[in-house]
């Protein structure tokens, strides 16, 4: 039975390009995971956008010399494109500046405040000496009071984990300038989030499936939860819908607060732009649904601490939810959260301007080399550093010398000999072996995905391409055609239909080879689908530029196929180019880098 699935993606931030530290913790994981449910038969909303709001975006459009919203409307494009080109399958990639964004972010705020869990509270606030202006978290950095990382960031300490704020950092100072912060009093809307430890600890000692890191850490967090700004001291950003700030421009909404609702004013968006303007509900409001919510590991207390807690307070909810009589909102059920990559030793950053751009990289090298590379090397359970080296010896070694050859050679030698897939006559032991290895991967690697142990479910189909591999070349058709072609025939018709089961298990991760292998083999119709460029209207006379795709209309299934005798097959063409070594020295030196 069909099963609606919520893949939620970290929102990337409209500040500039993003590099693919940033896409290995949220993009491609994410694509992943809901292209092996589409291909399930699942109903899959996958949601995101880029997040346009908070200081960070007015302290670049000053560097720039631009508005905010010319600053996001550029970078928005920016990103947008470079995930189309990576092939992020979105249903809805919107933004954080539309006014239902802005309308479904002001309902869980009042419903919240209504309800006693926003409450007003007068704090220290962080503001720059230079220019006067309020500075957000991320731009102040010190000595982190709980271990002592000298670099910790004004909101959360990346050694420990622990939540911050400015004032608790021992000697801070802005990024900006340098200086110190001077600390006003300024009054602010809070989070009670110690109302609900007690339901956020039984819920997540529930969560057996999440990794252990993102579980521990969690919990460890519930040990000491403190009320969360829900505001901030800037004029870019989500009104507060109280009548006495319906002339003010100098508070919003805190922009993480912001950009978490993002998952469900996205699939709002969704849901009205497809016509069926209740359809959201199928994956909110119904307990059978699954929530899959991907990013880096920077971002889990957003996602298991205060995103959770919002729906909790909000319940059934206000306007959008509907209230009583309404099914609450549903808790997320997996936090797929990877760690950091660093790029040749060095930690990605895009405000210290540190990374490997993904646009730059897939200006030159196949999307599927970039997507097979974060998955196979990636940071999924534990830090790791991204080399230009081991890009290209993957590249070569794995996604060439095995699965690129085995594709080839089987194409090769049946286009050649029989110009068609060649009937099958009886089958010898080996034959069968392989058959049922392949058959036997759905499960095994279908099962991986879904508890998004991605790496080991792509090393699962890999190894089965090795396996198909082997057996090509213990048969050896191009000797046994000569004489016995009915043999070879059948060798080859074993191997392609391994070969073509293989497509759909490799589709999650190599989505535009397995495209170019569907056709190759004679295939109609599109085997996943690509995301494509669309314009939503806001409602308010303006539209704006989403990606999103027919996904429907694909015509893969998750399950083993035999392919049918007789089928023509194409001209075979090479699924993957193999890489120089010199790409090695020549991408070092454009990062500035010495090779060798």
């Amino acid at each position: 039975m069909s099963q609606p699935v919520l893949v939620a993606v970290a929102w990337p931030y409209a500040q500039g390009p993003r590099h693919i530290g940033h896409v290995a913790g949220f993009g491609v994981p994410a694509d992943i995971i809901a292209r092996y449910h589409r291909l399930r038969g699942n109903r899959v909303l996958m949601v995101s956008g880029t997040d346009e709001h908070g200081t960070p975006i007015t302290v670049a459009a000053d560097r720039e010399e631009v508005t905010p919203q010319a600053l996001v409307d550029r970078y928005n494009q920016v990103i947008a494109d470079d995930l189309r080109r990576l092939g992020i399958s979105y249903d809805c990639f919107t933004r954080t500046t539309t006014p239902n964004h802005a309308r479904v972010v002001q309902d869980l705020f009042l419903t919240l405040l209504d309800r006693g869990y926003v409450f007003r509270k007068t704090t220290l606030g962080a503001f720059s000496t230079s220019t006067g202006q309020t500075l957000p978290d991320r731009y102040i950095e010190g000595t982190c009071p709980h271990c002592g990382h000298p670099g910790a960031r004004g909101d959360q300490c990346e050694t420990c984990g622990r939540q911050l704020d400015p004032v608790d950092l021992i000697d801070p100072r802005s990024r900006i300038d340098g200086e110190p912060p001077v600390f006003r009093e300024t009054e602010h809307f809070f989070l009670d989030l110690p109302q609900f430890a007690a339901p956020l600890r039984a819920w997540i000692e529930a969560q057996t499936q999440w990794r252990p890191n993102v579980r521990s850490f969690s919990l460890n967090l519930l040990d000491e939860l403190q009320p969360r700004a829900y505001t901030r001291d800037i004029g870019w950003g989500v009104p507060i819908p109280l009548p006495e700030f319906a002339d003010r421009s100098d508070k919003r909404i805190y922009v993480w607060f912001d950009a978490v609702v993002g998952y469900l004013s996205a699939s709002l968006e969704w849901a009205e732009a497809a016509g069926t303007p209740g359809a959201w509900r199928d994956f909110w409001q119904d307990p059978t649904a699954r929530h899959y919510y991907v990013m880096g590991k920077d971002n889990i207390v957003f996602h298991t601490i205060i995103w959770p807690s919002m729906l909790l307070g909000y319940g059934a909810g206000g306007r959008v939810g509907g209230g009583p009589g309404h099914p609450p909102l549903e808790l997320p059920d997996d936090i797929v959260s990877s760690e950091f990559l660093t790029m040749e030793s060095r930690k990605f950053s895009s405000s210290r301007g540190v990374g490997i751009y993904v646009g730059d990289v897939l200006d030159r090298y196949q999307p599927d080399a970039l997507r097979y590379h974060l998955c196979a090397a990636g940071p999924e359970t534990q830090d790791t550093d991204f080399t230009w080296a081991e890009f290209v010896r993957r590249t070569n070694d794995e996604l060439v010398a095995t699965w690129g050859n085995l594709v080839n050679r089987t194409c090769s030698l049946a286009h050649r000999h029989f110009g068609a897939v060649p009937p099958a006559g009886e089958l010898e032991p080996a034959d069968r072996e392989v058959r049922t290895a392949v058959e036997a991967g759905f499960e095994r690697v279908g099962g991986l995905i879904a508890a998004a142990h991605l790496k080991a479910a792509l090393a699962e189909a890999m190894g089965l391409a090795a396996q198909v591999n082997q057996y090509l070349g213990e048969q050896e058709p191009w000797r046994v055609v000569a004489g016995d072609p009915a043999r070879a025939g059948t060798i080859l018709n074993v191997a392609l239909t391994c070969v073509d089961n293989l497509r759909v298990l490799l589709a999650p991760f190599l989505p535009f080879s397995s495209e170019a292998l569907h056709r190759q083999l004679g295939h109609a119709g599109v085997l996943t689908g690509e995301p494509r460029v669309a314009e939503h209207d806001d409602g308010e006379g303006r539209r704006h530029r989403v990606l999103t795709g027919d996904y429907a209309e694909a015509v893969g299934r998750w399950q083993w196929q035999t392919l049918p005798a007789g089928q023509r097959l194409l001209p075979p063409r090479p699924l993957f180019t193999k890489l120089d070594p010199a790409v090695v020295d020549d991408e070092l030196r454009r990062m500035g880098l010495e090779p060798g």
